[in-house]
């Protein structure tokens, strides 16, 4: 029968704090009897051709989960199979080219022990990860790494609990030491990761987020201030370029020239525009990262740019606005 008293704040607090202290007990534990066989299944997943199949059933199955996802965006290819599915056509997925990495507190998990003897008879490496040395699992297995605890954070000691939060601790310890192992570095991780933030920002190309064509603010060299305003005005970028007749961009005019044109004496109603432009501006190639962009406008104290190619023709324009639609800034 269940009891249903609420506890106290108080027994909440311990409750939760004997948990934590069972949990870091285990993974210090884990820590210490990191060794040989743990380099060994490295240097079997390095030296894979094919993909690291994660397989493991309930909380084991969580976990592999998790571990398989983690491998594979850190470079090593990796994904999980439902073990209880493999048996019944998705060990297909699996091929003499991979190593299979097995999840098993117990070391006797049945929906394993049916697919293990085909695994093997592929000549597929076996690494484990079990709780019980002298298992079944653990005897067919090249290397066994060990995820014994002295107890689970469970109060009956049954729901697996320190267990599973070792295993996924020595998932992640494994996924690190490759990644190392493979150099593997932010662009890298970019590249599995073209939907996040950082994937964004170190993938992203100025062509990718430029104005185009009509969006571009231009004039002409003999065109007034008062031209180059309106056409700074209906392109909101803060700015025009100025182009000579084969159009090659030779200036700038931005709302810090117009200040500084207003504290002259000049007629700003006659004035040609590239009397008060800034020449020779700052410009990209549409192959630059867009990160890089933003740390050039910084350093420049800069709003907006222009992209050209490389005889400094007008392809795009882009400012700190564009930037931060795309999540770079």
């Amino acid at each position: 029968m269940i009891n249903t008293d609420l506890p106290t704040p108080e027994s909440c607090i311990s409750d939760a704090q004997d948990v934590v202290a069972i949990e870091l007990s285990a993974v210090k534990t884990l820590q210490q009897r990191i060794g040989q066989p743990f380099s060994l299944a490295c240097e079997f997943m390095l030296g894979c051709t094919g993909r690291v199949i994660v397989v493991g059933m309930g909380k084991s199955g969580h976990i592999g989960g998790k571990i398989a996802a983690t491998l594979a965006s850190t470079g090593t290819p990796a994904f999980f199979v439902h073990p209880g599915e493999a048996s019944h056509g998705d060990l297909g997925m699996i091929t003499p080219a991979d190593i299979v990495l097995a999840i098993s507190y117990s070391g006797e998990t049945h929906e394993l022990l049916t697919i293990i003897p085909i695994v093997k008879r592929m000549g597929v490496k076996l690494i484990t990860m079990t709780g019980r040395a002298s298992s079944t699992i653990a005897s067919e297995s090249d290397v066994v790494l060990d995820i014994s605890v002295e107890r689970e954070a469970c109060p009956l000691n049954l729901a697996p609990t320190a267990s599973t939060t070792i295993t996924l601790v020595l998932g992640d310890a494994i996924a690190v030491a490759l990644l190392r192992a493979r150099k593997f570095d932010e662009q890298d991780f970019a590249l599995s990761h073209p939907g996040g933030a950082l994937g964004r920002r170190l993938l992203l190309l100025v062509s990718d987020i430029m104005r185009t064509e009509s969006q571009i603010p231009l004039v002409s060299t003999d065109a007034t201030l008062p031209e180059a305003l309106l056409e700074m005005t209906s392109k909101t970028l803060g700015m025009t370029g100025i182009i000579n007749d084969q159009q090659i961009l030779v200036g700038i005019f931005t709302d810090g020239d117009l200040r500084r044109a207003l504290e002259t004496s000049i007629d700003i109603y006659d004035v040609k525009i590239n009397q008060v432009m800034t020449p020779s501006p700052r410009s990209v190639r549409p192959d630059t990262l867009a990160v890089e962009v933003v740390e050039m406008m910084r350093n420049q104290a800069i709003n907006g740019i222009f992209v050209v190619d490389e005889n400094d023709t007008i392809l795009g324009a882009l400012n700190t606005h564009d930037l931060f639609r795309a999540g770079i800034l």
